[in-house]
């Protein structure tokens, strides 16, 4: 009998970063001030979700383009804007339940809401409507202090805020 080669499944694989700034001392004394800049997922799938709807700039990459290069690029795409240059801190990477693998850098920046202009994305709306419509990735951009970005952040990302806050406070 002749077996069967199974290929191991790929995962799909994405990559961004988490921008944060410095604003002196927090109000707590235990922050130190920092922000992190988020942005609320776009669409009308997340449109009445506040808690829980918002995420670090990131997106998905393939096997030609490095982790790193591909968070540079998901900023763009995903703000309208450049990302900052700077020390690259590595957040490590968590594993999604659906096996996805995020990997996270954070960078010292500053930016302002307003200039964002987010990338766009097409999908069936209303669903099988045959109706195609375009949505913006992220349909607004906001710096938040590390209690009120824990609420916000999806679940799976509040770990790359909790490594943020250990390296800082090192």
């Amino acid at each position: 009998m002749y077996g069967t080669v199974t290929q191991p499944k790929r995962y799909k694989q994405s990559a961004g970063l988490l921008l944060f700034r410095r604003r002196g001392a927090g109000a707590d004394g235990r922050d130190g001030g920092v922000e992190v800049l988020l942005g609320h997922m776009g669409g009308p799938l997340w449109a009445g979700r506040d808690a829980g709807g918002w995420a670090i700039p990131k997106g998905e990459y393939g096997p030609d383009e490095t982790p790193r290069d591909a968070a540079r690029r998901e900023f763009t795409e995903e703000l309208g804007l450049p990302p900052p240059e700077g020390e690259y801190l590595p957040l490590g990477e968590v594993r999604l339940s659906s096996g996805k693998l995020v990997t996270i850098w954070a960078v010292e920046g500053d930016l302002d809401p307003a200039l964002v202009v987010p990338g766009t994305f097409t999908m069936e709306w209303p669903p099988h409507s045959g109706t195609e419509r375009e949505f913006p990735e992220l349909d607004r951009v906001a710096w938040f202090g590390p209690p009120m970005a824990r609420n916000k952040l999806i679940a799976s990302q509040v770990p790359f805020l909790d490594r943020l806050l250990t390296l800082l406070a090192d």
